[in-house]
């Protein structure tokens, strides 16, 4: 149980998918000027990360070891994240429209999120069970709804402060972005 909660708490705070790795950026700067799009996308990239590494764990294990043909996870891991993103978006459109609409082009974007992608190699390269790949991708997806909420209110923050011209959209957003990713670094040798 303790290796379980290890996992959970690296994957969220230590090795942050976008903060420490730098995954998944193009959501993290498109979707987090608002706190509802920010929990939502978070959601749906925790339900991707979950039902990909539920669906890939076993695949990579019974069908692609044995056949001796590892060498084609990549394919087949973006192949089962694009089934569970269509399903995420098929759900958002029917039963949450106004956020379907406020998560735009960033939605479907989850297919080629290389967050998504990452967790599920990641599971596989780190040698992790079945159960400690899902605490993993539950983790990942925790860490990044995280790192989205916490930057859609820096960003608010931002956008209202008195800031240069020169400075101001992109550069202060990046800008930003690079601080909030400085203050994970807090979390370094947490668990080591």
């Amino acid at each position: 149980m303790k290796q379980l909660l290890v996992i959970l708490l690296s994957a969220m705070l230590v090795d942050n998918f976008v903060l420490s790795k730098f995954m998944g950026i193009c959501p993290f700067l498109g979707v987090s000027k608002k706190l509802d799009s920010s929990l939502g996308m978070g959601a749906a990239v925790t339900f991707v990360m979950f039902c990909a590494t539920l669906c890939t764990y076993p695949i990579y294990k019974f069908i692609l070891v044995p056949m001796e043909i590892e060498y084609l996870k990549t394919i087949a891991f973006i192949l089962i994240i694009a089934l569970f993103v269509q399903l995420v978006e098929m759900i958002m459109k029917k039963k949450l429209p106004p956020l379907y609409k406020s998560l735009g082009v960033f939605l479907p974007l989850i297919t080629t999120n290389c967050a998504v992608l990452g967790v599920t190699i990641l599971n596989i390269d780190s040698g992790y069970t079945l159960l400690q790949s899902l605490v993993n991708a539950v983790g990942a997806g925790l860490g990044f709804t995280l790192a989205l909420v916490i930057f859609s209110g820096v960003r608010s923050r931002v956008n209202s402060a008195d800031i240069p011209e020169t400075f101001k959209g992109v550069p202060a957003t990046l800008i930003a972005a690079s601080v909030v990713s400085l203050s994970f670094m807090g979390f370094s040798g947490l668990f080591g």
